[in-house]
C-alpha cells in the first residue's frame, strides 16, 4: 500500500480523529460504527436520500427499464497510478451499468476493513470514491461498512451495486453481433493491468504506465445518439481484449477477426509487455470499451468515440464472420493468422 498522509491534513476534517486505525468495534453497530458513518461517509457522499440514513434507500428513477450490476473489489494495491480501489469501484459499476445502453443513476458501497487498517487511507479512499461519483453523475444513496480482525483481510474490500435506466426499445447485448458487423474499440489497451503490475513488482519501464481508470457512460452515450445501429457495447476488464471478444463470440455463435496492427497500444505498455512476455490482447483495461456496430454504422461510431476526451485512440479493430462461429482469430503483422483463445485463469490476479 502506499504510504498514507498524515492525518491532520486530510480534506474531511470530521473524520473520527480519535481512532487513527480501524478497530473492530468500527464494524460492530454501536458508537463507534455510527462515528464512521456521521464522520467519515456521510460527509464524503452526502446527498439528500443517504441523509435520511435508513436501512433501505428509498429511490425516484425517471421512466424506463432498470439495468442493475453489482461488483466487488480487491485490487492490490489499494493505490496506483491513475487511481485507487475508491474510484475503480465507482468507474467500474457504472461501466458495467453503461454497457446495456443505461444511464447509471445510483450506487451502494459496502466496505470489508481489516482490523487495523488506517482510518488515514480510509479517507482517501472515500474521497476519491465520492469525487468519482461526483464526475460522472451518480450519487452513493445507500452503504454498510463490516470490519474483519487482523490477518484475516487485506485492508479494505469494496463491493459495489448500482442501476441506472434505458430507454424501451433499446436492445444490445454480446448475442446480438452479426456477421459483417464492425469491431471498434475506444482506444489504448493494457494500460490499466500493466500499471497494477509495474507498481506491484517494483517494475519501471522508462515512462510511467497509468490505470485508465474512467467512467465510459457518456462515450456509450454518444456512440448510441450517433447511429441506431448498436449491436454490443462490452467493457474488456479482466482478460482484456480477447475474453471480452471470446465471450461475444461464443454468445453470438459467430467468428470475429481482428487485425493486430490495429490495436492502440501505448509504447511502454508495448515495451512492458515484451519484457514480460504478455500480449497486450489479454491485459485488462477499466476505461475502454468495445462497439460492435452494423457496417455503416461503424464511421459514425468511430467519429463519436473520437469526439469524447477518452476516445482519441479509437479504432476499427475487425470485424464479424460466419466463419469459424465462435473463434476469434487475429490477422498478424506478418501476414499470418493466429487463433486467439479464451484466457485460462487469470493472467495477472486481483486486478480490480
Amino acid at each position: 500500500m502506499a504510504d498514507s498522509p498524515d492525518f491532520n491534513s486530510l480534506t474531511c476534517p470530521a473524520a473520527p480523529r480519535d481512532y487513527p486505525n480501524i478497530v473492530i468495534a468500527h464494524g460492530g453497530g454501536g458508537r463507534l460504527s455510527a462515528e464512521l458513518v456521521e464522520h467519515l461517509f456521510l460527509p464524503a457522499f452526502r446527498n439528500e436520500t443517504l441523509e435520511d440514513l435508513g436501512d433501505s434507500a428509498v429511490l425516484h428513477p425517471p421512466p424506463g427499464r432498470v439495468a442493475f450490476s453489482t461488483d466487488s473489489f480487491v485490487v492490490r494495491p489499494l493505490f496506483f497510478p491513475g487511481g485507487c480501489i475508491g474510484d475503480l469501484a465507482v468507474n467500474g459499476t457504472i461501466n458495467d451499468i453503461a454497457m446495456s445502453g443505461a444511464m447509471p443513476l445510483y450506487l451502494s458501497a459496502g466496505f470489508i476493513l481489516e482490523e487495523g487498517f488506517p482510518m488515514a487511507s480510509l479517507v482517501r479512499i472515500a474521497e476519491r470514491m465520492a469525487k468519482a461519483a461526483r464526475e460522472a453523475g451518480v450519487q452513493i444513496v445507500a452503504g454498510d461498512t463490516k470490519v474483519v480482525e487482523r490477518g484475516h483481510g487485506d485492508g479494505c474490500y469494496i463491493n459495489t451495486s448500482g442501476f441506472g435506466v434505458l430507454p424501451e426499445g433499446l436492445r444490445i447485448g454480446p448475442a446480438m453481433a452479426q456477421p459483417g458487423d464492425a469491431v471498434l474499440i475506444s482506444g489504448t489497451a493494457g494500460d490499466h493491468g500493466m500499471a497494477i503490475l509495474s507498481v506491484r513488482e517494483g517494475l519501471e519501464f522508462g515512462s510511467l504506465i497509468e490505470s485508465d481508470c474512467a467512467p465510459l457512460h457518456t462515450m456509450a452515450r454518444r456512440i448510441l445518439d450517433a447511429t441506431p445501429h448498436v449491436h454490443v457495447l462490452r467493457d474488456p476488464t479482466r482478460g482484456g481484449v480477447a475474453s471480452a471478444l471470446n465471450e461475444i463470440a461464443a454468445k453470438s455463435n459467430a467468428g470475429i477477426v481482428i487485425d493486430e496492427r490495429n490495436l492502440p497500444v501505448q509504447p511502454a505498455v508495448q515495451a512492458a509487455c515484451e519484457l514480460l512476455g504478455l500480449d497486450p490482447v489479454y491485459v485488462a483495461n477499466e476505461g475502454k470499451l468495445l462497439a460492435i456496430v452494423a457496417p455503416e454504422a461503424a464511421d459514425a461510431a468511430l467519429a463519436a468515440m473520437k469526439a469524447h476526451p477518452l476516445g482519441g485512440n479509437a479504432a476499427i479493430l475487425g470485424e464479424v464472420t460466419s466463419r469459424h462461429p465462435g473463434m476469434v482469430l487475429a490477422r498478424t503483422a506478418i501476414g499470418g493468422t493466429r487463433v486467439i483463445p479464451m484466457q485460462t485463469g487469470e493472467q495477472l490476479p486481483r486486478i480490480c
